[in-house]
């Protein structure tokens, strides 16, 4: 597995199919599952994971393209990130190509994959504030079948795969309006983002949906935010929106994903720039997606 890892894994399967995996995972609780292998490989370099077992997912191709479904996109959970950002894709879910676009240099891109981001977890993840402002749902493979559970229940630890089970598919429904991505990574180039925001219009339902990444272990929703400024736009006419409105936006965004400390205390001179981070970040993206 590793030149550097005292102890390699004791088996290594290779289904071909989603079935096969299930019952590979059930046959052996204590492997793991490893699509690109990016976060896993790393854990294992620095000592972190110590696998029993592996059962490899690159063989099985069902998981590795997508499909549409009553108004969704049904994303394979092995899909890469440099597959979600090719133009084909972003013209279908623009917010989680740009967010494949920037999960990290190429040889990341060309292995890590949508359900190796969504299981590992990371507060970093790039796609992760996109499939929760989205309101993607998981279709999750098991022994007993396929459930589905929100993005959201698994990444805030409602919901847990149990033994045997693997994310298989991600189902995203398919707005047909504006939808951005933005992060900032505290340096140049690509890079672990330092705050994260994705927004999506949905002119069906009249709202506007939010959600900041990687400031904490999972995407935060400013809904009351969302709601207000939801209120003031114009949806039969231009949509569009005064600067001082989106200014309130992004400030209204970061305090209630940052708030102020209680009593007489002030925010440390890191998380105050911080929030302002998350402010223009808020602002930017909902300037975009009217304009």
């Amino acid at each position: 597995m590793t030149t550097h890892a005292p102890q390699a894994a004791q088996s290594v399967t290779l289904p071909a199919t989603l079935d096969a995996a299930v019952a590979a995972l059930t046959a052996m609780p204590a492997a793991v599952p490893v699509a690109g292998g990016t976060d896993l490989m790393a854990a294992v370099n620095r000592g972190q994971l110590r696998p029993a077992g592996l059962v490899g997912l690159g063989r099985v191709n069902e998981i590795r393209g997508w499909q549409y479904q009553d108004g969704h996109a049904l994303l394979g959970a092995g899909l890469t990130h440099a597959r979600m950002g090719r133009p084909d894709f972003a013209a279908l879910i623009p917010a989680l190509a740009a967010a494949a676009r920037a999960a990290g240099p190429p040889q990341i891109r060309n292995a890590g994959t949508l359900g190796g981001n969504i299981v590992s977890a990371a507060p970093t993840g790039d796609s992760l504030p996109v499939l929760a402002a989205l309101e993607a749902e998981l279709v999750v493979a098991g022994p007993g079948g396929t459930r589905e559970i929100p993005v959201s229940y698994l990444l805030a630890g409602r919901e847990l795969l149990a033994p045997g089970e693997l994310v298989g598919f991600v189902r995203v429904p398919l707005l047909h309006a504006p939808q951005v991505f933005l992060k900032a990574t505290g340096r140049t180039g690509p890079g672990r983002a330092t705050a994260s925001v994705a927004l999506v219009l949905d002119p069906a339902r009249r709202g506007v949906r939010c959600a900041v990444g990687a400031i904490a272990p999972m995407p935060l929703r400013p809904l009351e935010a969302e709601r207000w400024i939801a209120s003031l736009i114009d949806w039969d006419g231009d949509r569009g929106l005064a600067p001082e409105a989106l200014t309130a936006f992004g400030e209204y965004v970061a305090a209630a994903c940052i708030p102020d400390p209680q009593g007489e205390e002030q925010l440390p001179p890191a998380v105050l720039h911080l929030r302002r981070t998350v402010a223009a970040l808020a602002r930017r993206a909902l300037g975009r997606a009217l304009s």
